[in-house]
């Protein structure tokens, strides 16, 4: 068992790639799939590359994105759908529950922006509606646009600009206006720096299962979270669309020690139905004989993370995937 790593550039075309073993990659993101009422069983095309386009587009911005290429702002209609121009076959997205009940598309769990020469920083899910969509580009001229800023992680705050941006959208945007060419990976967004009450993510859960239930006939959709109580959630509260445990794989530590292992997620998966493992791709590149242990666990496993533009590719891996019924 092997893993190989293919740089983007090299691979023009996806599906003229030949292996004697089922491949699977992942560019910059996660994948797949099931359909309303009837759970699918994974199974995986020989030969092909499956890519997901990680919020979009990418997580673009001016000041951190390859210049020779355009930087569209992330988690918008018009990242996802450049996206599928590039026939990937899915794309991801964050998905936060203002405070009046609408599923929105962003991943910061704080918004900033600039009112009188000073920073106003602001919980997503504190927002309205109405107050979400007030933020960055705006539809109707006679609206004010709020200059948006970005935390880094390290504290650097930047101003959000980019070539071409885009008005903030709802969950039900997306499913009305995205391609119908892709399927959707959809992360549920929780704060890593709070405790959630279990009926709290309940909440978010319904919500979002809501539109998708209403919305999601005949495409592509898979469900993701870093938080493990809201994974284990949103696999109790609906047994149509496989549910997948985020984790860093031990890359960062958290005070939940679900979080700190691939062993972990494991262990969570198997006691909560979960269908696999989204994980950073340097916890496999550090230790890939969990590769095994994953299969072993009748588990699939899918990987995130692009240092220097590079597609990582795990190799003869489960072959439990969904496919997508119509």
């Amino acid at each position: 068992m092997a893993l190989k790593a293919v740089p983007a550039s090299q691979v023009p075309y996806i599906d003229q790639f030949h292996e004697n073993n089922v491949t699977y990659a992942l560019y910059n993101g996660e994948d797949d799939v099931g359909e309303r009422r009837k759970m699918a069983t994974f199974i995986l095309k020989e030969n092909k590359f499956v890519v997901m386009g990680h919020r979009g587009s990418g997580m673009n911005m001016l000041q951190s994105c390859d210049r020779k290429s355009k930087a569209i702002k992330e988690n918008t209609l018009r990242s996802f759908n450049e996206a599928a121009n590039f026939n990937v076959d899915f794309i991801e997205f964050d998905v936060q529950v203002t405070r009046d009940g609408r599923p929105v598309i962003f991943h910061d769990i704080f918004i900033l922006t600039q009112e009188e020469g000073k920073l106003i920083e602001k919980r997503v899910t504190d927002l309205t509606l109405e107050e979400f969509l007030s933020y960055g580009p705006q539809n109707a001229s006679t609206n004010v646009e709020k200059p948006l800023f970005r935390k880094m992680k390290d504290g650097r705050i930047f101003e959000w600009k980019v070539d071409e941006d885009d008005r903030f959208c709802t969950l039900e945007d997306v499913f009305e206006n995205a391609s119908q060419s892709v399927g959707f990976n959809i992360e549920f967004k929780f704060d890593d720096n709070r405790s959630y009450k279990e009926e709290e993510l309940v909440g978010v859960i319904q919500a979002v299962l809501q539109v998708v239930f209403k919305q999601g006939k005949g495409r592509c959709i898979m469900f993701s979270s870093f938080q493990p109580d809201a994974a284990r959630l949103i696999k109790k509260q609906q047994t149509t669309y496989p549910v997948f445990f985020l984790t860093n794989g031990g890359s960062e530590i958290y005070s939940d020690i679900r979080r700190n292992s691939l062993d972990e997620a494991i262990k969570l998966c198997l006691e909560g139905g979960l269908q696999g493992i989204v994980s950073e791709v340097k916890a496999i590149l550090r230790n890939p004989t969990m590769i095994a242990k994953i299969k072993e666990s009748n588990l699939s496993i899918l990987t995130y993370g692009q240092p220097k533009n590079t597609i990582y590719t795990i190799a003869a891996m489960s072959r439990r995937w969904f496919t997508c019924n119509t």
